[in-house]
């Protein structure tokens, strides 16, 4: 059966084993050569299920293809792609492999049509991720520790949610809608936030994510809370709870962004605040199918469709535009040395192509027409204006006014514009360049031609 399609988790390991025995060369090949067969892969696969095999009686299922698992396959791999180009320059072998196997444990999470498998994988996309940042070196270990301890008991609460929920369910382990109900479902929703970074469980991202390596932090900003979101959507939608969850993520990650001084931190605090739109959108959707969105009662909302295709195509969005604000900022701590605002000034002259491309992350972020945040992040407050969800609209429109004033403002002012601190460099090396590149062209290319 899995010959008929080719699980794009599997290039990723096996990417991972053989890496380290590969000349310079052919390593540097292997590296977007395999992030691009697997996005191929994706774009070719009809939906369906795949990988169906039994353990020890349990039925599990690692190849579950429809709409929404195809949507996040996607920006995945390309995202992927995208941030290896960036890693070229990367000599330290055991960071790339371990970018290799988060990619491929987040690719099969998102495929996985049973529970059981799904734990598997999540539990691999915490152990791989944290050497991410352990590799930035001896300073780090402890961001790390607390970063594995935090998801440590986010897997243990899953997994316990999990075995409740089966054994509730009479053995059923399949990966669908749970809804709210029993100490199971809680649980599950409880490990899954903690992945969300939602408040008050989010102070690992802002911890961790600034400490990563240059590059670990593009792919960090990529998986980890996307594929909680993902799974919001599959198993949470119309959870009114992720409403409230998600609008407190989006003022507080803004307000945080607002008041930090180290550039990445303040892009971490942005992701709980983007991913904040994300959750809500969550808690206004109806209850999901592979097919369309319901409410419980089974009756379509238009308001419930368009949230949860909201919050996916905010996802896919914000894997982008994140990605390309966390390759900029780490190219100016690459070619600089130096994370803090203060420390900074007067680079538009030394690194104008960094501050180009870094212009587009920040319009995409901030919601501006022709920009792919823009199209994402107005179907979200659309939803809420569509459910009369008054408060949340207007919150959600202020918070975005937020957005607009750290990154579109703040941000550019003292790294590039401020008061020249006298440092003398250039743009990064022309693979940090071509990723950001690639990242810039889907920002705008969602902008101009959203269908």
């Amino acid at each position: 059966i899995m010959i008929e399609w080719l699980h794009p988790g599997i290039l990723f390991f096996v990417a991972a084993v053989i890496f380290p025995f590969l000349k310079q060369q052919h390593r540097k090949i292997l590296q977007w050569g395999v992030p691009l067969v697997a996005f191929l892969s994706v774009l070719a696969t009809p939906e369906g299920t795949y990988g169906l095999f039994s353990l020890m009686g349990v039925d599990m299922v690692f190849g579950r293809v429809d709409r929404l698992s195809l949507l996040f396959g996607t920006v995945f791999t390309l995202s992927t792609f995208i941030g290896m180009v960036y890693a070229l320059h990367v000599n330290q072998k055991g960071e790339i492999i371990s970018a290799f196997i988060y990619a491929g444990s987040a690719l099969g999470a998102v495929f996985s049509g049973d529970l059981l498998s799904l734990f598997l994988f999540w539990e691999i996309m915490a152990f791989s991720s944290v050497f991410l940042v352990w590799y930035a070196g001896p300073n780090t270990w402890g961001s790390g520790m607390r970063y594995l301890m935090v998801h440590i008991f986010g897997g243990v609460c899953l997994l316990i949610g999990i075995v409740l929920y089966v054994s509730s369910a009479k053995g059923v382990l399949t990966f669908s809608h749970i809804g709210l109900g029993g100490i199971g479902p809680t649980l599950i929703l409880l490990g899954i936030l903690i992945n969300a970074a939602a408040v008050p469980f989010h102070a690992w991202l802002s911890d961790a994510y600034p400490k990563a390596t240059i590059t670990g932090t593009v792919f960090m900003s990529a998986f980890t809370t996307k594929t909680a979101v993902y799974l919001l959507i599959r198993s949470f939608s119309g959870t009114e709870v992720l409403m409230v969850i998600g609008v407190v993520m989006a003022i507080y990650g803004a307000v945080y962004a607002l008041l930090e001084n180290d550039i990445r931190k303040v892009l971490a605090y942005g992701i709980i605040s983007q991913v904040g739109y994300m959750v809500a959108a969550v808690g206004m959707g109806g209850a999901t199918t592979a097919g369309g969105a319901t409410t419980a009662g089974g009756a379509t909302t238009a308001g419930g469709i368009l949230a949860l295709n909201g919050a996916a195509a905010h996802a896919f969005s914000h894997i982008l535009y994140k990605g390309l604000l966390m390759m900029a900022m780490g190219s100016v701590i690459y070619m600089t040395g130096k994370r803090k605002m203060t420390e900074l000034g007067g680079l538009y002259k030394s690194m104008p192509i960094t501050l180009f491309f870094y212009v587009i992350g920040a319009l995409s972020i901030a919601g501006f027409p022709f920009f792919s945040g823009f199209v994402s992040k107005s179907m979200i407050i659309s939803a809420a204006g569509e459910n009369h969800q008054a408060l949340v609209m207007i919150l959600l429109t202020i918070v975005s006014c937020g957005t607009f004033l750290y990154t579109g403002l703040k941000l550019p002012y003292f790294v590039f514009f401020g008061k020249d601190a006298g440092i003398v460099t250039t743009d990064p090396p022309s693979n940090m360049r071509w990723g950001m590149g690639f990242a810039a062209i889907m920002c705008v290319l969602i902008g101009v031609f959203p269908n």
